[in-house]
């Protein structure tokens, strides 16, 4: 879990330094689909480490400007929600690795409700969301997606020997 870990973290810290480390207003508004390269042409000026951070959330990421959010006048390589999806897959597997604990399923599938309601709406409606709101309800649903992995790295690895959650009151066997 703890190369996990690392790979998020470098993923997370390449997506933030990126805008950061090119000159200013040198990322053009990247709005395009998720699971095509449609800005090849756009990032051909971006340095070859920033264009392939780029290039990642390209495929990964609708990347449409006015749902991500802007540093040193530059696009950020995601959208807000999908930001917010990776620091809570590192706070989750993060907090899993810290108490190894089960937490119910059901619970965790509470987490995904709010990112599900928000993006949800706006598919189906005039309602537009906020940057931070996305950036939470995107957090909320990679904290649970990253307990959750948590528990099933830790089933498999382990031989299924993840202590269950205590309920007061009652023993554990």
């Amino acid at each position: 879990m703890t190369l996990l870990l690392v790979v998020m973290a470098i993923s997370l810290t390449s997506i933030v330094v990126s805008p950061l480390t090119l000159p200013e207003s040198s990322v053009p508004d990247l709005s395009g689909s998720i699971g095509v390269v449609d800005n090849w042409k756009e990032l051909q000026n971006v340095p070859m480490p920033q264009r392939i951070v780029y290039l990642i959330g390209d495929v990964n990421c609708h990347q449409q400007l006015s749902r991500s959010y802007v540093l040193n006048d530059n696009q950020m390589p995601v959208c807000a929600r999908d930001l917010g999806i990776l620091i809570g897959l590192m706070t989750g597997v993060s907090l899993y690795m810290g108490v190894r604990r089960k937490v119910s399923w059901s619970v965790l599938a509470l987490f995904l409700v709010p990112m599900a309601l928000d993006g949800g709406l706006q598919a189906i409606s005039d309602y537009e969301s906020s940057n931070p709101l996305r950036t939470l309800t995107g957090a909320l649903a990679g904290l649970a997606l990253g307990w959750g992995a948590g528990i099933l790295i830790d089933h498999y690895y382990r031989g299924g020997d993840v202590p269950e959650r205590s309920s007061e009151g009652s023993s554990q066997q």
